[in-house]
């Protein structure tokens, strides 16, 4: 058993990321899940997950991964999903969950896609290029 490492990028306003890696299965995943609703707790309610360095992900974590989004929804929000190995697309394209979760290659393009990040971003370091830049996503 690896475990799971857990990052926090921001928050800017309502918007993070949370960068995962290692794996996410039955005794890890109720961590990704404590981060997420602390987050939600606090008002950020757009979260980019970045699962680029998840090894392994179980029915656990892909259970985590809908009950935040539907957390999110609920609240206003929205969770992206940033997928760059092949294993862990697979899984999403199995389970039929690509068509639930917004999919993407980067965190930078996970977050153009989310136009919360640009008005929060703008706010907080003039603009979301300075604030991916200054963050170390850009």
């Amino acid at each position: 058993m690896q475990g799971i490492h857990l990052e926090v990028i921001g928050p800017v306003g309502a918007c993070a990321v949370v960068k995962v890696g290692g794996e996410v299965d039955v005794y890890t995943a109720p961590k990704l899940r404590e981060q997420i609703v602390a987050l939600a707790g606090d008002g950020v309610v757009h979260i980019v997950a970045d699962l680029s360095e998840v090894e392994f992900l179980d029915s656990t974590g892909l259970g985590v991964l809908v009950g935040a989004l539907k957390r999110l929804r609920t609240a206003g929000g929205s969770l992206g999903l940033v997928m760059t190995t092949d294993r862990i697309v697979r899984i999403f394209r199995i389970t039929g969950l690509t068509a639930v979760f917004p999919c993407h290659g980067s965190i930078a393009e996970a977050i153009d896609a989310e136009p919360h990040w640009a008005a929060a971003a703008e706010r907080e370091a003039g603009g979301i290029d300075e604030w991916r830049r200054a963050h170390g996503v850009a």
